[in-house]
């Protein structure tokens, strides 16, 4: 959804970047493009009218600031309506509080039950969890099992049909952590009998924040289970799971923030870490291809020390094989490599598909071949010939193709950064990013 419905933004916003003269025709067109990337990503088509009578209206009359041109002042007006889509951003405090997991079955609750407890984590803070679904069975084993990995305690009772009892006693074997985390049951539809559960499981625990997991793929659908639910316990924050998997996330996001339940996480991934914060600004920031850089320094800070990775040097031209290993290792701790990069203000310049195209199973192979390169063959790639890739793939137990994969791969990312550097093409969204002061 994200990449379609991005790409889609993108070329509408560099459709009118082309034009010569912004006149009313220009803003008609760009309206028209605007209406259909979000009709087709499932945004209520009344939101999409209103949206864009805003924005044409908008565009014709008012005058831009000074020293703007008409092409910037339409385009800023479009981000900043489409952010106003999105609603507002949701403040997540780190400190002690209680947290009370709210949704239906197959909304992915227990799987973002395990990463919000790992993103609590990573911030320094001492998290427990507690299982009370007691309606679908292996909740307890699939929670417990997640929650190892990053060592987060977890409490249960399998077999135990008191949701009640199970969170009171969880309650007290947990009470050194900072963060307690209580994943609820989720049933097949929105039955009295869960509602009445969770209010009492709301009621028991004094929850700080009631959080609501929605599956993407329910789209506009989406506003009612949230109405729903903050009748029942006043829900104060959603987290949309499934992102990278449905047309609908578009008609999800903004049926929520319609319903002024905030959107606290979006999940778009299968592994533990795969859990982002929500930012409007830095959200639609990203769709439009101008990064998110709050987003990646943030995850950058938590994951890469200062002498990991030289981002200056290689952003001049200075790239090696040295350079590449460092980075792998970097990337490793950061996520997948497709989510960085679109944190990166790239404007219009299009990376390579093949620039993604490497699985952790891959690095650790690339890796392997690098550790038998000598000094001189890291810090100066250009002089491996085929005697001496015979020799690399002989060392590290590789095959000669695997080796000649990894001086592909080099040449596509040193391709790319001297890409990124350039920031080629007629329209560049970080000068765009400089004329909107800071925006």
């Amino acid at each position: 959804m994200l990449d379609r419905f991005g790409s889609g933004l993108k070329d509408a916003v560099k459709k009118l970047a082309g034009k010569s003269v912004i006149d009313k025709a220009a803003v008609d067109e760009l309206v028209r493009d605007l209406q259909r990337v979000l009709i087709q990503s499932d945004v209520n088509v009344k939101l999409v009218m209103e949206l864009t009578t805003t924005i044409k209206k908008r565009s014709l009359e008012e005058e831009p600031p000074k020293g703007m041109g008409a092409r910037e002042h339409v385009l800023r007006i479009v981000y900043e309506e489409l952010v106003n889509l999105m609603g507002e951003e949701v403040d997540v405090k780190l400190e002690s509080q209680t947290i009370l997991m709210a949704g239906l079955q197959g909304s992915g609750k227990t799987t973002t039950t395990g990463k919000l407890a790992r993103f609590f984590q990573r911030k320094g803070l001492r998290v427990g969890v507690i299982c009370a679904d007691v309606f679908r069975p292996g909740a307890y084993d699939q929670l417990s099992t997640l929650c190892q990995k990053v060592n987060v305690p977890c409490y249960g009772e399998p077999g135990e049909t008191d949701a009640i009892g199970i969170v009171t006693r969880g309650m007290k074997e947990l009470t050194g952590t900072e963060v307690l985390i209580i994943d609820t049951q989720g049933r097949h539809a929105l039955e009295n009998e869960l509602i009445e559960e969770i209010i009492a499981l709301n009621k028991l625990s004094h929850a700080t924040h009631r959080w609501l997991v929605i599956d993407a793929a329910l789209g506009q659908q989406a506003r009612e289970q949230a109405r729903r639910f903050h009748e029942a316990i006043d829900i104060d924050g959603v987290i949309i799971t499934k992102m990278d998997g449905t047309a609908k996330g578009g008609g999800a996001l903004s049926a929520v923030a319609e319903t002024k339940s905030g959107i606290v996480f979006v999940g778009s991934g299968e592994t533990i870490e795969d859990l982002e914060r929500f930012d409007p600004d830095g959200f639609i920031s990203r769709l439009l291809g101008m990064g998110d850089l709050r987003a990646l320094v943030e995850r950058a800070e938590e994951a890469i020390s200062p002498e990991d990775v030289d981002v200056n040097a290689m952003l001049k031209g200075k790239f090696t094989l040295r350079d590449m290993y460092k980075q792998l290792e970097a990337l490793k701790k950061m996520g997948p490599l497709k989510q960085v990069m679109n944190m990166l203000p790239l404007g219009n310049v299009d990376l390579p598909q093949d620039a993604f195209d490497v699985t952790s199973v891959k690095m650790d192979r690339f890796k392997y071949i690098m550790d038998s390169m000598t000094d001189g063959e890291l810090d100066n790639p250009g002089v491996i010939s085929g005697s001496r890739i015979q020799r690399i793939s002989v060392g590290s137990g590789t095959s000669p193709e695997e080796v000649r994969e990894l001086i592909k791969y080099y040449k596509t990312m040193q391709r790319t950064l001297k890409t990124m550097r350039g920031g080629q093409g007629k329209f560049n969204m970080q000068r765009m990013m400089k004329k909107f002061g800071g925006m």
